[in-house]
């Protein structure tokens, strides 16, 4: 399962390492958008397969950043 940027931003940080498990509305990310900090939630639970982006990164809406297993 993939969790995704739900609008275009820059990836500040992430709040999950490959390999952590996740509940359902945990937070996994933050990003930045018009100078606010906004957290990005897994919808699902899962175990973390990987991070797709590194801090830093411009990301777009829809862009995978998560992957979930």
């Amino acid at each position: 399962m993939e969790i995704q940027s739900p609008m275009a931003g820059m990836l500040l940080r992430f709040a999950v390492a490959v390999g952590d498990v996740v509940e359902s509305g945990q937070e996994v990310a933050v990003l930045e958008s018009m100078k606010m900090e906004v957290p990005v939630t897994a919808s699902d639970g899962g175990r973390v397969a990987s991070l797709c982006h590194e801090p830093g990164t411009f990301v777009q809406e829809g862009d995978a950043l998560v992957i979930l297993e």
